[in-house]
């Protein structure tokens, strides 16, 4: 008898540990949350923008693939539009084929958190894929600037790549811009000017934040090119994704 209560002991006490197992590593499992655009429209040219894939799909999967939780929210809710160009088979990249088999994902777009139901206490960061579509809802949009204002102030981490930098323009931390006197990067305008849009977009990302005290930096054109101070984390261009997801998983451990 006493060596049957003694096993019953044991099993229980083995179950126990395994349930305290999970329930800790539920609790450590961190949380990013991705804001995409819900704009298509490139200025008034007739032609349609979005999200860039690669900019998306690239950190997406470099933090899912290391336990990362994900939520996606975009200015409407639903479906966020994906820039067409960036869906060219062209343009593909392993993480872009990996996306566009991904029906799991697939379905989490559709269904994209209206961003005005968002708290930043249900998440350890926020990350701002870029694509020319933010440059016309996310700048202005009230729900995002204040949402990126409270994830800094809570010392969270802030991370944007390529044209995602134009959404802190209009942000500010206690009455000054947030990028004022920050290392700071993001699509340049030699690069704008190589895709011919710097007479369509509402503004050259580059000049914007330098105008409100921003440091601006940048590599070569097309280059991987990061850059990162305190909690706020930039990329320049498309090629810089992977580098930004690696530079916010660093901020997250």
């Amino acid at each position: 008898m006493k060596k049957i209560a003694l096993l019953a002991i044991i099993a229980f006490t083995a179950v126990s540990t395994s349930a305290l197992a999970q329930k800790s590593n539920k609790k450590e499992m961190k949380k990013v949350l991705f804001v995409v655009t819900s704009n298509d429209k490139l200025g008034n040219t007739g032609e349609k923008t979005g999200f860039w894939s690669e900019e998306f799909a690239a950190p997406y999967y470099e933090l899912l693939d290391q336990g990362v939780e994900i939520s996606i929210a975009s200015p409407l809710g639903g479906q966020p539009p994906i820039d067409p160009k960036s869906a060219d088979p062209a343009s593909a990249t392993e993480d872009t084929k990996r996306f566009d088999a991904d029906k799991v994902l697939q379905e989490k777009l559709k269904n994209t958190i209206k961003l005005s139901t968002v708290n930043q206490k249900d998440y350890d960061a926020v990350f701002y894929p870029g694509g020319h579509g933010p440059l016309w809802d996310l700048v202005q949009d009230q729900n995002s600037i204040a949402l990126i204002e409270s994830f800094y102030t809570h010392n969270k981490p802030v991370a944007f790549v390529c044209h995602a930098p134009a959404v802190l323009k209009n942000v500010k931390v206690k009455g000054e811009y947030l990028v004022k006197g920050k290392k700071i990067t993001g699509f340049t305008n030699e690069e704008e000017e190589a895709v011919g849009l710097t007479k369509v977009v509402p503004f050259l990302l580059e000049d914007a934040l330098a105008s409100n005290g921003g440091i601006f930096s940048k590599g070569p054109n097309w280059q991987p090119y990061a850059v990162e101070d305190g909690l706020l984390i930039t990329g320049q261009n498309p090629a810089s994704s992977k580098l930004v997801a690696g530079k916010l998983l660093q901020k997250l451990n």
